[in-house]
């Protein structure tokens, strides 16, 4: 199998590959990030101004997107730090989660109040 991998190009990064990757995966996640934040402000504007029906998927993209990266940074860091005794206890991911799905629950509540009080059917 490392032959076939070999023959497509494939190989073992070195650091400063390593670190060209990392700088090209972080551009394109804040562009998709930036993108998805224009797309949903477009779309909130459509249902504002146009009483049209809201298209929740750049919100959804856009939420998943951030609750993915802040939750994989997260476990990472626990992990790298798990049995190390130098570095102070990070945070509990438990208690982190629940605290983030409670902001969110009240940042959709008041959004869908917003929204409910402003669109008339």
């Amino acid at each position: 199998m490392k032959k076939f991998f070999k023959k497509l190009g494939f190989h073992k990064m070195d650091e400063m590959e390593q670190h060209i990757a990392f700088k090209a995966q972080r551009n394109a996640f804040v562009f998709l990030l930036f993108a998805l934040f224009i797309w949903t402000l477009y779309e909130s504007y459509k249902v504002y101004a146009f009483h049209s029906e809201l298209n929740p998927f750049p919100c959804f993209l856009l939420a998943a997107a951030s609750c993915i990266q802040i939750f994989s940074q997260l476990i990472m860091t626990h992990n790298a730090v798990k049995d190390d005794e130098e570095t102070p206890k990070t945070s509990p991911i438990l208690k982190t989660v629940l605290i983030c799905f409670a902001v969110a629950a009240v940042i959709v509540t008041i959004g869908s109040i917003i929204v409910l009080s402003v669109v008339k059917p």
